[in-house]
C-alpha cells in the first residue's frame, strides 16, 4: 500500500529510522506495528534531512489483507502525533516501490524577504534572509540553467553516493516565484542528491546578493567536486512537495 504523508519536520531528526532519536519513519512504523501487531518496515521515496518538511512524501508498506486503504488511513491519523498526517492511501501492485518506482520528485524552498518574515509563524518554515538581494533577476537566470541533465558533483555532499555514481540528475522544472514578502524556489527532477536543493538555494542567493559572480554558478554545474559551493540554505525552509509514479501501479486509479 502507498501512503502519502505530510509532516512538520521541526522536531524530527529526519525521515530515516535511527536509534534513540525521533524520526518520521520511526513514528509511523511505531503506529503501524500497534495496528498490525507485528514488526513493520515503511519504505520512503527519499530521506528528508532533520528539520525538512513534507507536503507529499510517499512511502509503501505491506499490510495484512484485513486492511484497506481508507481504513488504514483513518486508523493512522487517529494515532499519529499531531505533526504527521496521512493525506492519502492507495492500493498498489506488488511491484510498486516508493523509491525505485518514482519518476520525479518536486521540492520547494521558502525564503522570507520582508520584515514580517521575523514572525514566529513564518520563520519556522522560511529562511529569513540576513541580507538584501541586489539582483533578484539573477535567481531566474540561474534556475533556467538547471534545466536538462547535469552532473551535480558541485552541489552534493561528498561521499554520500556510491563511487560509481555519476551524480546525474535530469531537471524538468526549476523556477522562482515571488509571493509578496516571500520567495519560493521550486525544482522537479528524476532524482536528488544529498543537500542538493539546499546547496542550490544557498549558492543562488549568494549570486543574487552580489556575494559571488553569476558565472561561478555555471562553473559549479561543470565542477568535479563541491569545494567552491556556497553553504547550504537552512533545512527548515525546505519542503518535499510530491513524488510522482506511473499510473499503472495504482489499482484503483488516482
Amino acid at each position: 500500500m502507498q501512503l502519502v504523508l505530510q509532516y512538520d519536520g521541526s522536531r524530527f531528526a529526519g525521515w530515516q529510522r535511527q536509534p534513540a532519536t525521533v524520526t518520521v519513519q520511526g513514528a509511523v512504523e511505531g503506529v503501524l506495528e500497534r495496528l498490525f501487531e507485528r514488526r513493520v518496515t515503511l519504505i520512503g521515496a527519499g530521506r528528508t534531512d532533520a528539520g525538512v518538511h513534507a507536503r507529499g512524501q510517499a512511502a509503501h508498506v505491506r499490510v495484512p489483507e484485513t486492511w484497506n486503504a481508507s481504513k488504514l488511513r483513518r486508523a493512522l491519523n487517529s494515532l499519529l502525533p499531531h505533526d504527521v498526517w496521512i493525506a492519502q492511501a492507495h492500493n498498489v501492485t506488488d511491484q510498486f516501490h516508493a523509491r525505485y518506482s518514482a519518476i520525479s520528485r518536486r521540492y520547494t524552498y521558502q525564503l522570507g524577504t520582508d520584515e514580517e518574515s521575523a514572525s514566529p509563524f513564518r520563520r519556522r518554515y522560511e529562511w529569513r534572509l540576513p541580507w538584501q538581494l541586489r539582483d533578484e533577476s539573477a535567481l531566474s537566470a540561474a534556475a533556467e540553467s538547471l534545466l536538462g541533465e547535469h552532473q551535480f558533483y558541485g552541489f552534493a555532499v561528498r561521499g554520500t553516493a556510491p563511487e560509481t555514481d555519476q551524480h546525474r540528475c535530469t531537471v524538468t522544472y526549476a523556477g522562482w516565484t515571488r509571493r509578496g514578502g516571500r520567495l519560493d524556489f521550486t525544482i522537479e527532477a528524476n532524482r536528488f542528491l544529498h543537500h542538493m536543493v539546499r546547496f542550490l538555494v544557498g549558492t543562488m542567493i549568494d549570486v543574487a546578493a552580489g556575494r559571488r559572480k553569476p558565472k561561478s554558478f555555471l562553473e559549479l554545474l561543470a565542477a568535479p567536486n563541491n569545494l567552491a559551493v556556497s553553504p547550504p540554505a537552512p533545512s527548515h525552509g525546505l519542503f518535499l512537495d510530491r513524488v510522482t509514479y506511473p499510473a499503472h501501479f495504482y489499482l484503483e486509479g488516482v
